[in-house]
């Protein structure tokens, strides 16, 4: 099917808007009024442009509060509405949104708004134009696309049609399975857009929190579904408000926007990428640094051994049970600070990751590798870390591990079984975009979105993984844009005794996240313990969450650049991440920056 976008789904001037929409694969666009009237180009040379990127432009719109007006007030808008039609002649577009009227001056008169209707679409055939009447969920009258399609039928105008938008349906809690019921030829065009499910005025939900399918709660694809049984064959188009991406770079926002149709397409049957290929574990996590030293004693601290040696680069692998931590000291990563720049991704299948990856627009990384290099894919995610898609062979031979020739060692300690969890902090546009990302090209399953309680703001989390949890990611966003890189990432460690392991990190040296006292005068108040257990979560900074599935044990050591790690002891099916404890640990971590300096 096509694609097409709104103009307000993207930012920038509408030179740059196009160029975007065109970059990233889309056949066609509409064109917001607003963007044209703030374009230095003519509407020949907005016709011009678009043919040369290859776009059509598929809707001019809005044309707001015609209908169901005194007779007075009409004919001025018909005056208006021809000046549009001309204006749609020169620009090469055919269709034109009118949206249900908001006027104090409307009158909720059916008949009256379909006979007006009618002279309108009268007009627009004059033109050649069809005009796509479309329900606003505020409208002063008609707010549901079924009222709106009972208008349409009784005008019977052949270039009057209707327009069905997904924001404007499920935000009402309407049926969609109605749709069935619309002649697919009467609906002229099909908007789409999903949404989170927050209490507020619908006005404002729509025009500051509308976001591309995938990154809400709405069941778009549901609605897509009666939608296509009804024959429809015009394009599916996505028209999104949303405050961020009115921010966030065009070229970008028009990528996640055209991987969000992808996906979407896919979803409802009317397209086949490369099936999902799901990450079943990680086989590495990759920390760059200026300075291994600090993150060598870190490492040695939590029982990790440096167990090889990379053959062509200064990457050295530290190992523990089956985590494995990369720590690569290029000269091309120094400049950046410590930070987790790569994640290797267990795949039964790594080429049909690679592909499916790039069918749905991920940016295929460059590799500079020697010959004798084991070949491995690798793609940007959002946030610019690396994902490499590794096969499932055995990591003591074969695969990326061949890479790498083996050290002397001492044996490693064996508190940590594997990694648990990452946790990668978006920057603060890209939050959505990393979410469907990761939903999308990895089949992750995401969970709802959280907010945290940061002592200077609200921090949004959202958690990805696959169905058994032995991949999970855990995507963070800052309180506020200027503040992301005081938020660090986070290696999570598995272990069967977190007090165990925190005692022997901290014997060894390691210095763990001092928690407040007044934490767990709260914990016992919630909760009972054996005989010294809350002492000695106390003495260890250790945090304590339970569920009806289980319980989750976990402590922090201090951040190194903008990584620290974190134990973590589940039990019974405890699947959770303690969001109630990280309040309590995000003001920790602020408190222990302060007093370093960091």
């Amino acid at each position: 099917m096509r694609t097409s976008i709104a103009t307000v789904s993207l930012s920038g001037s509408l030179t740059e808007k196009l160029t975007a929409a065109a970059r990233a694969g889309f056949d066609g666009v509409e064109i917001f009024e607003n963007d044209l009237l703030t374009a230095v180009l003519t509407p020949e040379e907005i016709r011009a442009r678009c043919a040369d990127l290859g776009l059509g432009i598929d809707l001019y719109q809005p044309l707001r509060d015609i209908e169901a007006v005194p007779a007075e007030l009409f004919a001025r808008n018909l005056r208006r509405a021809r000046h549009k039609f001309e204006l749609m002649r020169r620009l090469g577009a055919d269709t034109v949104l009118v949206c249900s009227s908001v006027d104090p001056s409307a009158v909720d008169d059916d008949a009256l708004a379909a006979r007006q209707l009618s002279e309108l679409a009268d007009l627009a055939d004059d033109f050649g134009i069809r005009v796509a009447y479309e329900a606003l969920a505020w409208g002063r009258h008609v707010s549901t696309y079924d009222h709106a399609w009972r208008i349409v039928e009784a005008a019977g105008h052949p270039a009057l049609g209707t327009c069905l938008d997904s924001f404007h349906i499920l935000s009402r809690g309407s049926d969609p399975e109605g749709i069935e019921d619309i002649p697919g030829e009467k609906i002229f065009f099909l908007q789409l857009a999903d949404a989170p499910l927050p209490a507020m005025d619908v006005l404002q939900w729509s025009r500051h929190h509308r976001c591309f399918p995938g990154q809400g709660g709405f069941d778009v694809a549901g609605l897509v579904r009666h939608v296509l049984r009804t024959g429809y064959a015009g394009p599916l188009s996505l028209e999104v408000f949303n405050d961020v991406v009115r921010q966030a770079e065009a070229g970008p926002t028009a990528v996640d926007a055209r991987r969000s149709l992808l996906t979407l397409q896919e979803e409802v049957g009317a397209a086949e990428p490369p099936a999902p290929v799901v990450p079943t574990g990680f086989a590495f996590a990759e920390l760059v640094t200026p300075d291994a030293d600090p993150l060598a004693g870190l490492l040695d601290a939590l029982g990790f051994a440096r167990t090889a040696r990379h053959r062509s680069k200064p990457v050295d692998l530290w190992q523990q049970g089956e985590a494995r931590i990369l720590v690569n000291t290029g000269a091309a990563v120094r400049r950046d600070g410590t930070r987790l720049a790569a994640v290797g991704l267990e795949s039964p299948d790594a080429a049909g990751a690679a592909r499916r990856a790039e069918a749905l627009l991920a940016p295929v990384l460059p590799r500079r590798r020697a010959p004798e290099d084991a070949p491995l894919d690798a793609v940007a995610a959002p946030d610019g870390t690396e994902l490499f898609f590794c096969g499932t062979r055995p990591p003591s031979g074969g695969g990326w591990r061949s890479d790498f020739a083996d050290v002397e060692h001492a044996p490693a300690a064996t508190a940590v079984r594997h990694i648990d969890h990452l946790a990668l902090t978006q920057p603060w546009h890209h939050f959505d975009e990393a979410a469907l990302f990761h939903r999308s090209v990895l089949g992750l399953r995401a969970d709802e979105s959280v907010d945290l309680a940061d002592p200077y703001g609200l921090q949004r989390s959202r958690a990805v993984g696959n169905a058994d949890g032995s991949v999970r990611i855990a995507l963070g966003v800052g309180a506020a844009p200027t503040d992301d890189t005081a938020h660090a990432q986070h290696i999570a460690l598995a272990t069967d005794d977190v007090v165990a392991a925190a005692r022997r990190f901290r014997d060894a040296g390691g210095r763990l996240l001092p928690i407040p006292a007044n934490y767990y005068d709260d914990l016992a108040a919630r909760h009972e313990f054996a005989d010294g257990e809350l002492e000695t979560y106390r003495d260890l900074g250790i945090l304590y969450d339970a569920d009806e599935h289980g319980t989750l044990r976990h402590c922090y050591t201090l951040t190194v650049g903008r990584v620290f790690f974190e134990l973590v002891q589940r039990d019974g099916a405890h699947r959770g991440y303690g969001a109630r404890n990280a309040p309590v640990r995000l003001a920790a971590q602020h408190a222990a920056r302060t007093r370093t300096g960091g």
